[in-house]
């Protein structure tokens, strides 16, 4: 495994309690970052946090909510700069067609995964304004690129996922604050449990290289991201689909 240079950062990983967002808190922490898991689940957090060390830190956040998600970001903020900022939780919100899902299962889908993004970037973007230096990288999904059946409402808050990281890096172009996102095929994560087989298949039958994206995977590309060594791209789309992406 090459080190990434993140010696001394901090960060903090949403989602982070398992899946893609323990395996970005396992690489930053090894590549010499300090990490705060933000997620909703209190006992995964300390299960976590347990198996990560004393670099790492966690904090029971509702990110739909923008008391709770101003709230922890004071209290981050209050310990040192964040320089680092990976947006990765989401759900799935199950399956089914467009006409079929029910408008609050949409509602929700959306909001964890496109409102979320947003209130955790609004509350830490002054902070890392004014320290002139700070990395955003959101996990958004080639669903949001492609759209897939029977996950309109998945398909869409990735989409909108992509369209908030252009606009948000085009405002904060000159800044020292870079935002970017990925488009990563599906991994097999808990979040497979929230899926019906029938559309596993299908979303590994879409994929050339024959298999799911590993975290570890997943999570190399976004410490890079979130490096200096990432210094000229910003507003951009980075894929890791195994081929699938055609653009």
């Amino acid at each position: 495994m090459n080190r990434i240079d993140l010696e001394g950062r901090r960060a903090i990983v949403t989602g982070g309690a398992r899946g893609i967002g323990l395996a970005t808190a396992e690489r930053m922490i090894a590549s010499g970052a300090s990490v705060i898991l933000w997620d909703m689940d209190g006992a995964a957090i300390e299960e976590a946090v347990a198996k990560l060390g004393d670099k790492a830190s966690g904090a029971v956040v509702e990110l739909t909510d923008e008391t709770s998600v101003d709230k922890a970001a004071k209290d981050a903020t209050a310990g040192g700069t964040v320089d680092i900022l990976v947006n990765n939780a989401g759900i799935t919100g199950g399956n089914g067609k467009t006409w079929e899902l029910e408008p609050a299962i949409w509602r929700k889908t959306v909001e964890v995964n496109l409102i979320g993004p947003y209130l955790t970037s609004r509350a830490l973007v002054p902070a890392m304004k004014s320290a002139g230096y700070g990395r955003i990288v959101n996990v958004a999904s080639i669903a949001g690129k492609e759209g897939n059946p029977n996950a309109s409402h998945y398909s869409a808050s990735k989409a909108g996922l992509i369209g908030l990281t252009k606009s948000l890096g085009k405002e904060l172009a000159g800044s020292g604050v870079l935002v970017n996102c990925i488009t990563p095929a599906a991994a097999r994560t808990a979040i497979f449990d929230q899926m019906s087989q029938e559309h596993i298949d299908f979303m590994l039958s879409k994929i050339p290289l024959n298999r799911f994206v590993e975290p570890k995977e997943v999570a190399a590309m976004i410490a890079w991201l979130s490096s200096e060594e990432c210094s000229f791209a910003t507003g951009a789309v980075f894929d890791i689909s195994g081929g699938r992406a055609v653009y």
